[in-house]
């Protein structure tokens, strides 16, 4: 068997240097691009990351102004209003504490069929008029969905409405006081979508994650694990911690 190319993965030693190595790169793009348009992602993996980049505009002033931000997915049906949104999840770990005045999450209202496929072709084409997204940030999910692209999402598919997978919405249900509350669809952007973007960073953590990590990085580009698709980005980069990495580390060896 052919070793797994390992050159554009580094590891840290636990999360907060994960989050570190994460944080460095986008300080540094936003330094040198001070209106770079990055694409951001949900969940618990990049809270630090988040956390980092406030500390970094408090302490060392660094600016958000003129960048851009684009959210991957949000639940459907959700008022932006919830504390279960991903818009309010954006404004309060990161939105309300940075100078960002230019940010976008798609829209999780109830609404009909035609105006979200209408809505999401606009999402689209605000990230294009934007100039497209110089860097996505991804985590990864136990099913190997980027975003809310679940097993089976085609690689040139779009932002669109799709349905969520009974591992996610088991995973989520802690925070939503059960699955029954767990909305069943959400809107995110496409593979294709994703993979327009000029760079790739997509991060892990804990051993939870390390099979899902081990089968997007060995096994060939697949429908069925979404996150093998993000591989054959020209200039994708992947972040773990020791615990993510670990089953990795030993396919390589």
């Amino acid at each position: 068997m052919t070793r797994t190319d390992l050159s554009n993965v580094q590891v840290a030693k636990d999360y907060t240097g994960l989050c570190g190595l994460v944080a460095d790169r986008i300080a540094n793009l936003v330094q040198t691009k001070p209106n770079a348009v990055l694409g951001l992602a949900t969940g618990s993996t990049p809270l630090g990351v988040y956390s980092a980049l406030v500390r970094r505009h408090r302490e060392e002033g660094l600016d958000f102004s003129r960048v851009t931000c684009f959210n991957l997915d949000e639940y459907y049906p959700m008022s932006p209003k919830s504390l279960h949104s991903y818009r309010q999840f954006m404004a309060m770990n990161l939105f309300d504490y940075i100078n960002c005045p230019n940010w976008f999450v798609p829209d999780g209202l109830r609404r009909s069929a035609s105006e979200i496929e209408q809505d999401c072709l606009e999402y689209e084409a605000r990230i294009a008029d934007a100039g497209g997204i110089d860097l996505q940030l991804l985590g990864i999910g136990r099913t190997g969905h980027v975003g809310f692209n679940e097993p089976g999402s085609a690689p040139d598919s779009r932002t669109r409405l799709v349905t969520l997978a009974e591992v996610t919405r088991q995973d989520a249900a802690p925070s939503f006081g059960g699955i029954d509350n767990v909305p069943r669809q959400a809107v995110s952007m496409g593979i294709g979508t994703i993979m327009d973007a000029r760079e790739i960073v997509m991060m892990a953590t804990g051993a939870g994650k390390a099979a899902i990590v081990r089968a997007a990085w060995t096994e060939d580009p697949t429908d069925h694990i979404p996150a093998t698709w993000v591989r054959r980005h020209p200039n994708v980069h992947l972040r773990l911690d020791e615990s993510a990495a670990s089953l990795l580390l030993e396919a390589d060896a």
